[in-house]
């Protein structure tokens, strides 16, 4: 019997990278998924967008594990839509057990050449996205008689580091949004916590213009290169190691963990 047999995910952000892990994982373990991805570009993010043929393939995978999926193009700064696709799913599937807030942008620049746009959408869809989700879904966890919520931060949620403003405030606020869900949530028998990957071989992770804007910057300012050192002799995790966390907080096995900042991040928040 699997890990998460007979549950129901929903995870946002799901096209590819560790959405798309998270999904394949939890599939393998019995858990039927609900999934959703933007699919489109955001202005300012400079690593390609996911799409809905790779959307798509989420779907495959995890309909080759036999398990059920119903994939929908969503936004998670746009609560009506995202509401439709989870009340959609819910009733299609029956219902809501575990919910992961995975989507989220990162978009590099010094201090001082920061945006106001790309600031604000940075908290809108990486930490309002979250609020939006966690509101939208609890009362079906409630209904359930309880479940997990698992928020994707970061290292960048632990620590401060360089030329990642936004994304450091945005994925700082998401570790207060799940204590604060803790909470209040856990009269209802809902876990809230949160993962903290150091960097992970996804598209986001693995875009060559990040390392070549890194080179420069921490170039010109050496100081302030050792903040991205991971303590283990590791540059980048793989996204089924965030997944397999995720998976045990998902599970019964963390059944009185709440409110943890699980850092899977080779030590990176250690220097």
């Amino acid at each position: 019997m699997g890990r998460v047999e007979g549950k129901v995910a929903f995870i946002t952000g799901a096209a590819r990278g560790q959405g798309r892990s998270h999904a394949v994982r939890l599939a393998q373990e019995g858990a039927d998924i609900i999934a959703i991805d933007i699919c489109e570009a955001v202005p300012g993010v400079g690593y390609p967008a996911a799409t809905e043929e790779d959307l798509a393939e989420t779907v495959r995978q995890v309909e080759a594990l036999d398990r059920r999926i119903i994939a929908t193009k969503a936004d998670v700064r746009d609560r009506a839509g995202l509401k439709a696709a989870i009340d959609t799913g819910v009733a299609e599937l029956g219902h809501l057990d575990i919910v992961l807030g995975n989507a989220g942008i990162c978009i590099l620049g010094p201090w001082d050449e920061i945006t106001p746009e790309v600031y604000q959408t940075t908290i809108d869809i990486n930490l309002t996205g979250n609020w939006n989700l966690i509101q939208l879904t609890a009362p079906h966890l409630i209904a359930a008689g309880g479940g997990s919520i698992v928020l994707t931060s970061s290292a960048a949620g632990l620590k401060g580091l360089p030329f990642l403003t936004p994304y450091v405030t945005s994925k700082h606020g998401v570790v207060g949004l799940m204590r604060a869900f803790a909470s209040e949530l856990a009269e209802y028998n809902i876990r809230v916590n949160t993962v903290h990957p150091t960097g992970v071989d996804t598209p986001m992770g693995a875009d060559p213009s990040m390392g070549e804007k890194f080179g420069e910057w921490f170039a010109a300012h050496p100081k302030l290169g050792g903040m991205m050192v991971n303590m283990l002799p590791v540059e980048v995790t793989q996204p089924v190691d965030i997944s397999n966390a995720v998976l045990f907080l998902a599970s019964d096995e963390a059944r009185y963990i709440t409110s943890l900042a699980m850092a899977v991040d080779a030590g990176n928040t250690q220097y």
